[in-house]
């Protein structure tokens, strides 16, 4: 600050982490870590200068500061004072069993658990694996503005992946939970369970007709998780995007951008969410976002650099992946709010369609909105009733023309978690939606054209996607 900077932020960084890989039906891997680090951010106009280091003694972290300073071409002279005052934890995110607490055995016995069920669910399952991990993040945050925070962060997760293999095909099924939370996660959510629906998935694609293509009617129960709003809506709607003019909300603020049934929120103060935090990774407390209310576009996420571009606020969304890393504007955990219609009355105001119980990867193109989504775990709606299942299905569409269509919105809300990846960094993040209908969305299948109205476009061979999301997203 004293050669004249605009800003200037320090993030010190202690994370503790255990990893468990089980993986033909023995443990593979177990691993245990400590890391320590400092991120040093400097702001100079539009310019911006980040350096870190593992090291933190005086001489390592002056000889970091004249090298951040070097690099944001600092003109010299004058000098900074900056009085820290510590900001007031805004609420609370409880944690009831700090996994730091428990032994590493433990741990190892929920992923035994889940491995020894999926295996036992049928005989047809061949290959299981489960990845458990936890981490205890503590962070110092303070910058030139005099903010100082310390905050302490506890998550756990737990993904299985079953293959069931019979009559030459074979057919995938994947279900993962975690949250900010402690080992109770696992009282409300055990290992078994987790286990069994990821080997019933897999299990029933084996049975599963192949998906017709066409253009239909598409319901999306609440179970399928906030993928589609996660991929086509949400990534449009970080500021920096916006900023750079590659999201296709980019100057619609106050204009119809959806159904007016659809109202769509990110939130950091959800209890026990997998995208939940008492503060961002710049120190700005966490708080509620609502981004599109009733269809009319209301706001976008910003972390401090690009609030400070429109001299506005930021909404507490700077997150980074660790501090090796500067801060971006990231989602936290980012659903459509839930509407009056009963979920079976949806189904049942269906005559044919397909009803999708459970996303898949895909892309997205920011700049356009288009999408490619794969369908984990889809079903034939016939004559307002759900009948058989589905595998191979893609939904292929455009985000805001989706969220145009939108016509009924349950009552109910389900949520999915995963890793979201922009610029090389990985954040923890959660996503949901409530049972939703789409009169017409392209499905494109393997059953050939015909099982369905004629499609009016396919799965593209491409997207320029900005964003590539997986099984854990």
């Amino acid at each position: 600050m004293a050669q004249g900077a605009d800003f200037a932020e320090v993030f010190v960084e202690e994370r503790h982490s255990t990893a468990v890989v089980c993986e033909d039906d023995r443990i593979e891997k177990v691993t245990t870590g400590r890391e320590v680090g400092i991120g040093l951010r400097v702001l100079v106009g539009e310019s911006t200068a980040y350096g870190y280091a593992n090291e933190l003694s005086p001489e390592a972290l002056l000889g970091l500061a004249r090298t951040v300073a070097e690099a944001a071409k600092l003109r010299g002279g004058g000098s900074a004072v900056v009085n820290l005052r510590r900001t007031p934890v805004p609420y609370e995110l409880t944690v009831l069993r700090p996994p730091a607490e428990a032994a590493v055995s433990d741990r190892v016995a929920l992923v035994q658990r889940a491995n020894a069920t999926a295996r036992r669910e049928d005989p047809r399952i061949k290959q299981v694996m489960v990845n458990y991990a936890d981490t205890l993040q503590r962070v110092w945050i303070a910058n030139s503005e005099g903010d100082y925070v310390e905050d302490e962060r506890v998550r756990v997760r737990l993904a299985v992946h079953a293959v069931a293999v019979a009559g030459g095909l074979l057919q995938t099924g994947y279900e993962a939970v975690g949250g900010f939370s402690g080992l109770e996660l696992f009282e409300r959510q055990p290992p078994e369970e987790v286990a069994r629906t990821a080997a019933r998935r897999s299990l029933l694609m084996l049975e599963a007709r192949p998906a017709p293509t066409g253009r239909m009617p598409v319901v999306m129960a609440a179970e399928a998780g906030g993928t589609m709003v996660h991929e086509a809506c949400g990534h449009g709607l970080e500021a920096d995007l916006v900023q750079k003019g590659l999201s296709v909300y980019a100057g619609r603020l106050g204009q119809p951008v959806a159904s007016p049934l659809v109202t769509v929120v990110d939130d950091a103060t959800l209890e026990g969410r997998f995208g939940s935090y008492r503060f961002d990774d710049e120190g700005t407390p966490g708080q509620k976002t609502v981004l599109i209310e009733k269809g009319v576009l209301c706001g976008y996420m910003y972390d401090r650099l690009t609030a400070r571009r429109e001299g506005r606020p930021s909404t507490g969304n700077g997150r980074r992946e660790s501090y090796q890393y500067r801060p971006l504007p990231r989602m936290r955990n980012t659903y459509i709010a839930p509407g009056e219609h009963d979920p079976e009355e949806i189904i049942r105001r269906t005559q044919r369609g397909l009803l999708v119980k459970k996303m898949g990867g895909g892309q997205v193109n920011t700049t356009n909105g288009d999408f490619v989504f794969e369908v984990a775990e889809g079903y034939l709606i016939e004559q307002g009733r759900v009948t058989a299942p589905v595998r191979g299905a893609t939904l292929t569409g455009n985000g805001p023309e989706v969220l145009r269509q939108v016509d009924m919105v349950g009552g109910d809300l389900g949520f999915s978690i995963g890793v979201c990846g922009k610029n090389g960094q990985g954040v923890p993040v959660s996503d949901a939606q409530p049972t939703l209908r789409i009169p017409s969305l392209v499905v494109g299948g393997t059953a050939g054209a015909g099982e369905a109205e004629a499609a009016t476009g396919g799965p593209r061979d491409s997207l320029s996607g900005l964003c590539r999301s997986g099984g854990g997203r």
